[in-house]
């Protein structure tokens, strides 16, 4: 018999998680929620049919056992790759505009024909990016060591 995965199980290891289905990319997204990114550090791959993203995320998984110690709150940077993707939009992201700063608040799956769909990153101030994909296929993995997160708080989102 086999367990689900827990939070505790990741401990001080890197993330390297993986979504085929709309379960697991539940899982990825509450690891992502909150994760900032300089619009500069969007990549599509035309050619590979590939979109990498590199964020700064908050290490959820390892919020509880922080604060248990009198730890501050870090942060891990990540890469998030959306494979199969056929096509790119985004609204209210100015790709010109080299200093933005995204903050993504969620990544949902939108169910098409087949196993084809749209993967949609909900960003701070209404802000989207949306991958046609050819079929769900979404990774997250730790690229770097954990480091203290410059404001040393968690996101504050009024509730």
């Amino acid at each position: 018999m086999t367990e689900d995965a827990r939070f505790e199980d990741g401990g001080e290891r890197p993330l390297n998680l993986g979504a085929l289905d709309a379960g697991d990319l539940e899982v990825i997204s509450s690891l992502v929620q909150d994760a900032v990114l300089p619009v500069t550090e969007i990549r599509w791959q035309a050619s590979k049919r590939r979109v990498g993203l590199l964020v700064n995320r908050i290490r959820w998984e390892d919020v509880e056992a922080a604060r248990a110690r009198g730890r501050p709150v870090e942060r891990v940077q990540s890469l998030l790759v959306i494979d199969n993707v056929l096509g790119m939009a985004s609204q209210g992201v100015d790709r010109s505009d080299r200093d933005m700063i995204l903050q993504l608040m969620s990544v949902t799956f939108e169910p098409g024909e087949d196993a084809e769909g749209f993967v949609v990153l909900t960003l701070a101030g209404d802000g989207a990016l949306r991958a046609k994909v050819e079929a769900l296929e979404v990774a997250l993995r730790d690229v770097t060591r954990p480091y203290l997160a410059p404001s040393g708080k968690l996101p504050d989102h009024g509730a």
